[in-house]
């Protein structure tokens, strides 16, 4: 990559802020649990699995802090715990990265030093694995994409949503490795524009051709012939397959299967939630109006209208094609694959 999305030096978490791309590169530099946690809710870092990872370091930095604050580790570890997962609440990784350090916390020592230590290598081992399981998971799913696909995506599931590599765009990275020729159609998702901003980004940085759209637009494409295939990310896949995501990937799915264009979902394993049962209990995120209301700072609709800004939407299994995680492809029935991945 010739980017990094985050990195860890050893006493701190280095971000690249996403709120400012493609006009800036800007890494911020954080060395508190506080901190972090209002880069995941200001979208400083954004992306299920990116988030994960940037929480897991943050409760590093939380008990690393503790030792300076002649405080309990115990005690900021579970204060920065609370602060970390009440960021979004959609993106299971988030959760999963949380359980998981307080898993490898509830055997610790009481030493900060030493559980600063360990915890440290635990949020090492995730921000590792994932990227490891971004790779797989490209290998597994470049195989559903044939040379001469023009692929589209919605939002940004690239190495920016995740510790490198990316889901979506993963997929599309390892299709390409592959030497098959794939053009993507990236729609700009309003109404953060990360497609715009960010997709478009990564995709002109590794020389993989693609032509922006608005989403508006998506419908015409599919009907002259010019869109093959879809493929998009996941904050949450509840176990019978619905997939909460970016809001708009609804829409997209429909026109799918209007159109008899496979629909495609790339996502690890952390991001299916086993303990949801469909997407009517997926937790749907609202973000600040001023997010629709505003482009780039500037106002582009009247004072004092009113706005509706949910973060994301759920498509339901039925839409779906395939699931492509890091231990294969998953295909339908949805509710089986997924009860025998978690075996």
């Amino acid at each position: 990559m010739t980017f990094r999305t985050l990195e860890w030096t050893g006493d701190a978490l280095l971000l690249l802020d996403q709120r400012v791309l493609p006009g800036k590169e800007s890494v911020l530099r954080f060395t508190d649990a506080a901190g972090v946690a209002d880069a995941i809710r200001t979208m400083v870092v954004r992306g299920a699995p990116a988030i994960g990872v940037a929480a897991a370091f943050g409760l590093v930095l939380a008990v690393r802090s503790a030792d300076g604050e002649n405080r309990p580790w115990r005690e900021a570890f579970r204060d920065a715990a609370e602060r970390l997962g009440s960021t979004r609440p959609t993106a299971v990784n988030l959760f999963w990265a949380i359980e998981r350090m307080r898993g490898a916390a509830s055997t610790l020592p009481d030493d900060p030093r030493e559980a600063g230590r360990r915890l440290e290598r635990e949020a090492v081992a995730i921000c590792e694995e994932d990227v490891e399981a971004n790779r797989r998971m490209g290998a597994h799913g470049a195989k559903l994409l044939s040379s001469g696909t023009s692929v589209l995506t919605h939002c940004n599931a690239g190495a920016l949503a995740t510790a490198g590599y990316g889901t979506a765009l993963g997929v599309i990275r390892a299709a390409v490795a592959a030497g098959k020729r794939i053009h993507v159609y990236a729609d700009e998702t309003r109404p953060f524009l990360q497609g715009a901003r960010l997709t478009a980004w990564e995709l002109m940085k590794d020389k993989i051709p693609c032509t922006l759209i608005t989403d508006n637009m998506a419908a015409k494409l599919m009907k002259d012939g010019k869109i093959h295939a879809a493929i998009v990310g996941a904050d949450r896949i509840a176990r019978n397959g619905d997939v909460a995501n970016k809001i708009g990937t609804y829409g997209v799915a429909v026109l799918c299967r209007v159109h008899k264009i496979p629909f495609y979902v790339a996502a690890p394993r952390s991001t299916i939630d086993p303990a949801i049962r469909t997407g009517k209990e997926i937790p749907i995120e609202e973000r600040d109006g001023s997010e629709v209301t505003h482009l780039a700072g500037s106002r582009v609709a009247p004072m004092g209208i009113a706005v509706y800004n949910p973060a994301f939407d759920v498509t339901p299994a039925r839409y779906v094609s395939a699931i492509a995680t890091e231990k294969g492809v998953l295909r339908p029935p949805f509710s089986r694959a997924i009860r025998e991945l978690f075996r």
